[in-house]
C-alpha cells in the first residue's frame, strides 16, 4: 500500500530541489477546474499505458493526487506492479492543498502559460492588436504574420494571409518566410502564450526583422469582429542552407541562460545511473523524424528517444515531462532549435542540455528499461454482426469507452457510456463488450473488469466506424451522460473557438490573471 503524505509535505518536496513526480490521475474534465499548479496530468483511465514515458525511472518519488475518492491508490497499486518503489499518495485528494491554504488552478499547461505573461512582463514583448494588424493588412505594409501552432490548429482556423511555421521551427526557417529584414514579422497563436513566446523567440534568436505577438491571437481576431479563415492547408517554410549565423546566435542565447552541452560518454553515465531521471527529446518535426535513415531511427529507438516538437514542448512540458528536476537532452539536427528550446526550458525552471555530438552521439548508446511492462495484456475482438446478434443476452454487458461527446452522438443500443475510475459493476461471469478504438485503454479496463469477475472482454472491432458501416442500430442521447457525469470533458470556457465570445473573453482573462496567482515559490521555479 503506498504512503499517504500531507499537503505540506508534499509542498516542502516540490521545492526541496531533488526529483519529483507529482501526477494528478484525475480525468480530464475534473483537473482542468483545479489542480496543483506543478503537477502533471495523468488520468488513471491510461495511467499504466503512459506512466513509464512521463515517469521513466522507477526509483523516483512519485506522489499521486486525486479527488478524494480513492483513485490514486487504485492508480499507486497498479505502479507498484509495474516497479515503482516510492508511491505515494496526497491524503485527501487536490481540496487538502486547497485547505492548507495553496491555489488550485483551472485550465491546462498552466505552467507554460503563466510564463508566457511573466515573459511579456519582463521583455516588454511587442504587440499588435488585431485592428491595428487588419489596418496594416489594408494598407498593404511590408508584413508576414505567422501562425506558430501545429499545422491541424492552423487547418481548424487562421488569420486571412497568415502562412504556418510552428514556434519550434521560427529560428531556423525565419528567413525563408522574410528574407527581406525590413519585413515586419507577426506571431499569432490561439490565445496569447504562443505568441507571445514565437515572438520573443525571433527576438532573443537575433532575427534583424521588427517582431510583434498578435494580442489574444485568433480569439483576438474574432472578438474585433473580424472573420477567420478555416481548412486552409498549411507547409512549413524551408530551412536556409547556409546556418552558421543562426548556430551561434543560437549557442549564445542558450549560454545565456544557462544551458549546458554533455558529451556522449556523460549521457551514457547518465543513463547507466538508476537514481537520475533522463529524457532525451527531438525536436525536430515529424516529418524528419519520419524521414530518419534506418541506423538512426534504430539508435533513437534503442536510446529511447521520444519525439517532441520544440513549440509544443514549450507550450505543453507536462506532455512530456512528469519528472521536475529531471535533466532534459535535446536533440536536433543542425544545432539551432535544440539550443534555442532548452533556453525557454530553463527559463521555464527545467534542467535543459543539449548533446555535444548531436544525433549522431547516440549510435553508441543503448537503454534498458527498467519497468515491467509484462502485466500488460491484448484483448479479443468481436465483429459487429455477431454483437448485434447477441444485443439482449443477459450475460452482456457492452461499454462504451469513447468520449461523452461521441457517446451522445450516436452509440449502439444498450451501451452504457464508461469512463475507468467509474466502471459500473457487474456480475461474476458475464461477458463484456468494450466499444473504443483505443487499444490501449481497452486492455487497461480489461484488467479491471477481469478482476471483477467478467468472464471474458472483447473489444469491437473497428469500433463505431465499422458499426455504422455495417448498417447496424445507433441511439442518439445529447443529454446522456448527464453533464455532471461527464468527467472527461473539458468544459472550462469550451466554446471559445466556437464562436462564444464571451467564453473566449473569460479564457483571455484567465490567461492575463495567472500572474497573479502565483505565491512567491511557485514564481520562483520560473527564470524571466
Amino acid at each position: 500500500m503506498a504512503t499517504e503524505i500531507s499537503a505540506e509535505t508534499l509542498r516542502e518536496w516540490l521545492y526541496d530541489g531533488e526529483e519529483l513526480a507529482l501526477m494528478d490521475v484525475r480525468e480530464p474534465g475534473q483537473a482542468i477546474l483545479g489542480h496543483i499548479l506543478f503537477s502533471a496530468p495523468l488520468p488513471f483511465s491510461r495511467f499504466e499505458n503512459a506512466l513509464p514515458a512521463l515517469v521513466p525511472n522507477p526509483g523516483v518519488r512519485i506522489v499521486l493526487c486525486d479527488a478524494g475518492d480513492g483513485v490514486a491508490a487504485r492508480a499507486a497499486a497498479a505502479a507498484g506492479e509495474m516497479g515503482y518503489a516510492a508511491v505515494h499518495v496526497l491524503r485527501g485528494g487536490v481540496q487538502s492543498w486547497a485547505d492548507a491554504g495553496h491555489t488550485l488552478y483551472q485550465g491546462v499547461n498552466v505552467p507554460s502559460k503563466a510564463f508566457g505573461e511573466l515573459v511579456e512582463h519582463a521583455d516588454d514583448t511587442p504587440r499588435l492588436t488585431a485592428d491595428e494588424i487588419a489596418k496594416m493588412q489594408a494598407e498593404q505594409a511590408d508584413m508576414v504574420i505567422v501562425d506558430g501552432r501545429p499545422l491541424p490548429e492552423f487547418a481548424k482556423m487562421s488569420i486571412p494571409g497568415a502562412s504556418c511555421c510552428p514556434n519550434g521551427e521560427l529560428a531556423l526557417r525565419a528567413a525563408a518566410f522574410a528574407p527581406s529584414p525590413e519585413t515586419t514579422i507577426i506571431v499569432n497563436c490561439a490565445g496569447r502564450t504562443r505568441s507571445i513566446i514565437g515572438a520573443q523567440t525571433l527576438i532573443d534568436a537575433g532575427v534583424p526583422n521588427p517582431v510583434y505577438a498578435m494580442e489574444n491571437g485568433t480569439q483576438g481576431w474574432t472578438l474585433a469582429g473580424l472573420t477567420l479563415d478555416h481548412g486552409r492547408e498549411g507547409a512549413l517554410p524551408s530551412v536556409p542552407q547556409d546556418l552558421a549565423q543562426q548556430q551561434q546566435n543560437a549557442r549564445a542565447l542558450a549560454a545565456r541562460h544557462g544551458v549546458e552541452t554533455i558529451h556522449a560518454d556523460g549521457l551514457e553515465g547518465w543513463l547507466e545511473d538508476a537514481d537520475l531521471t533522463v529524457y532525451l527529446l527531438d525536436v525536430r518535426t515529424a516529418e524528419e523524424r519520419a524521414g530518419d535513415d534506418p541506423e538512426l531511427a534504430q539508435a533513437m529507438t534503442a536510446c529511447g528517444v521520444v519525439h517532441a516538437p520544440g513549440g509544443q514542448l514549450v507550450q505543453a512540458t507536462d506532455q512530456w515531462i512528469g519528472v521536475r528536476n529531471a535533466r532534459i537532452v535535446l536533440l536536433d539536427a543542425e544545432d539551432v532549435r535544440a539550443p534555442i528550446t532548452a533556453s525557454w526550458l530553463r527559463r521555464l525552471g527545467h534542467r535543459a542540455f543539449t548533446l555535444e555530438e548531436g544525433l549522431e552521439g547516440l549510435e553508441d548508446l543503448e537503454v534498458e528499461s527498467r519497468i515491467d511492462l509484462s502485466g500488460r495484456r491484448g484483448v479479443g475482438k468481436v465483429t459487429p454482426e455477431v454483437l448485434a446478434a447477441r444485443i439482449g443476452a443477459e450475460d452482456l454487458v457492452m461499454l462504451d469507452l469513447r468520449s461523452s461527446a461521441a457517446y451522445r452522438a450516436g452509440h449502439v443500443v444498450g451501451a452504457t457510456w464508461a469512463v475507468r475510475p467509474r466502471l459500473p459493476k457487474i456480475a461474476g461471469g458475464c461477458s463484456a463488450v468494450l466499444i473504443t478504438e483505443d487499444a490501449g485503454g481497452a486492455s487497461l479496463v480489461a484488467k479491471d473488469l477481469i478482476a471483477q469477475g467478467a468472464a471474458t472482454v472483447q473489444r469491437l472491432t473497428g469500433g463505431m466506424q465499422e458499426w455504422r458501416a455495417a448498417g447496424l442500430e445507433i441511439e442518439v442521447t445529447p443529454d446522456s451522460p448527464a453533464d455532471a457525469d461527464r468527467i472527461d470533458f473539458q468544459s472550462f470556457t469550451a466554446g471559445r473557438h466556437e464562436g462564444d465570445e464571451a467564453a473566449s473573453r473569460q479564457y483571455l482573462a484567465w490567461e492575463i490573471a495567472l500572474v497573479d496567482q502565483l505565491d512567491a515559490d511557485e514564481r520562483a521555479v520560473f527564470r524571466v
